[in-house]
C-alpha cells in the first residue's frame, strides 16, 4: 500500500514484482476476498486491506521497538529515518542540524524527501515532517519551532538598494506564482503590487534566492535563509503579513521508535530560525 504498485512494493521488500503479486493472491485466497483493485493509478486498496494495513503497521512498530531494545546499548541508535520537508527548510535548517547529529549517532541514516506536496505521515510515507503551516494536523504529534519571518531581498551589487526602487518598477520580480499560488509571498506581492508580473516564475523559494543572489531581480525570502548571506540586502522590514509557523511533526505511533524520537528531539533543539 505504501508503494502503490507492484514494482515499488517489490523494491521495498527486495523481491521482484511477480513475487509480490503471488503473495497478494495467496492472501486473497485465504481471506476469500479481493484486497486490491487494479487501476491506471496503481493498486487501490479495499476497505479490508486498509484495516489489515493498520494492524500490520502496529505490529511493525512493536517489532522494531523490541528489536531496538534487544540489539542496542542505551547509547546506540541505528536505522533509517525518513524526513519530508521543502528544499528551503532542508538546506537552511535541517542539513546543519543533521550534520551535528551525525557525529553523535553515526549508525543513523536518512531518506530526505523535498517537495511542496504533503507526504503522508499517516500512511507512514515518512517518519518526520518539517513544514511551514499555521494549522498542523491535529492527529499528529507536533512541536512548534517558531515563526518564519520573511522580507523582500535584492543582490547588493544589483543597483536596487531601496524599496522605492521596486515601487518605481526598476526591479524584475522573481516568484513561485505557478507552483505555489497560495504562498504568503505571492499573495503579498499581488496585494501590494497588483500590476507587477514576475519576470522569472520558479517552483521553489530556494530557486528564488539563487536568482536574487545572481542579481536577476528581487524576491521575498525567509530571513533564516537570506540573512546569513553577505551578498543579499533586505529592502523591507520583516513582512508580518507573510509570517507563517514552522512545525516539527510525526505520527503518534512513530514517536516511540528510538530512531525517530532521537532525530525528532534533536531537530526540536537545533532548528534555529
Amino acid at each position: 500500500m505504501r508503494a502503490g504498485n507492484l514494482a515499488g512494493a517489490g523494491e521495498r521488500l527486495d523481491v521482484d514484482a511477480s513475487t509480490v503479486f503471488r503473495s497478494i493472491r495467496r492472501i486473497e485466497r485465504g481471506l476469500g476476498q479481493r484486497l486490491f483493485e487494479r487501476s491506471r493509478a496503481g493498486y487501490l486498496p479495499s476497505e479490508q486491506a486498509q484495516v489489515l494495513a493498520e494492524h500490520a503497521e502496529q505490529v511493525e512498530t512493536r517489532l522494531e521497538q523490541a528489536r531496538s531494545a534487544v540489539q542496542l546499548t542505551p547509547e546506540q541508535v541505528s536505522g533509517t529515518v525518513r524526513i519530508t520537508t521543502t528544499d528551503t527548510i532542508l538546506h537552511g535548517l535541517i542539513a546543519p542540524a543533521l550534520r551535528t547529529l551525525a557525529t553523535r549517532h553515526p549508525l543513523l541514516d536518512y531518506e530526505l524527501h523535498t517537495g511542496n506536496e504533503l507526504t503522508s505521515l499517516t500512511r507512514r510515507e515518512a517518519d518526520i515532517a518539517v513544514r511551514a503551516t499555521k494549522k498542523p494536523p491535529q492527529h499528529l504529534v507536533g512541536k512548534h519551532i517558531g515563526p518564519i519571518r520573511v522580507a523582500l531581498y535584492a543582490n547588493k551589487a544589483s543597483g536596487i538598494r531601496r524599496y522605492q526602487d521596486v515601487e518605481a518598477g526598476k526591479a524584475a520580480w522573481i516568484a513561485p506564482d505557478d507552483a505555489l499560488p497560495e504562498h504568503p509571498s505571492v499573495l503579498w506581492r499581488k496585494r501590494h503590487h497588483p500590476k507587477a508580473v514576475p519576470r522569472y516564475r520558479v517552483n521553489s523559494i530556494l530557486t528564488v534566492m539563487e536568482l536574487v543572489a545572481a542579481g536577476m531581480g528581487v524576491g521575498v525570502l525567509p530571513a533564516f535563509l537570506a540573512q546569513p548571506r553577505k551578498d543579499l540586502i533586505a529592502l523591507t522590514d520583516i513582512l508580518d503579513e507573510c509570517q507563517t509557523e514552522l512545525w516539527l511533526l510525526t505520527h503518534p505511533e512513530s514517536r516511540h521508535l528510538r530512531r525517530v524520537s532521537t532525530v525528532f528531539r534533536h531537530l526540536g533543539e537545533h532548528l534555529n530560525l
